[in-house]
């Protein structure tokens, strides 16, 4: 393997969520992306909030998780926002490939 990740972010509009995906993707730095719309539930300022959200996954490798962190801060509108990120393991290699070849 070599270090693929998918990183993860939410937003609560989805022009924003947009300028992210084709940000990163102008500049290579995923290979792809996908948005969900998504409700969530969670604690904001000792207070339970609960919205419609737009959640993003990005395929990407591990090396350019710090300047793609970088770039959804720049254009997120979240005081904190979600920028996580898991490792795969394993994947086809013919997705893998894909990745390899699509960002960089």
């Amino acid at each position: 393997m070599k270090d693929y990740i998918i990183v993860t972010t939410l937003c609560d509009s989805e022009v924003v969520a947009n300028k992210i995906i084709n940000s990163l993707l102008e500049k290579r730095l995923i290979a792809g992306a996908q948005m969900s719309k998504v409700y969530s539930k969670y604690w904001w300022n000792n207070e339970l909030e609960e919205c419609d959200e737009y959640k993003i996954e990005f395929r990407t490798k591990s090396y350019l998780f710090n300047e793609i962190n970088a770039i959804i801060h720049k254009i997120h509108d979240y005081e904190v926002s979600e920028v996580s990120c898991i490792e795969l393991k394993d994947g086809d290699p013919k997705f893998l490939r894909w990745i390899d070849e699509n960002v960089g």
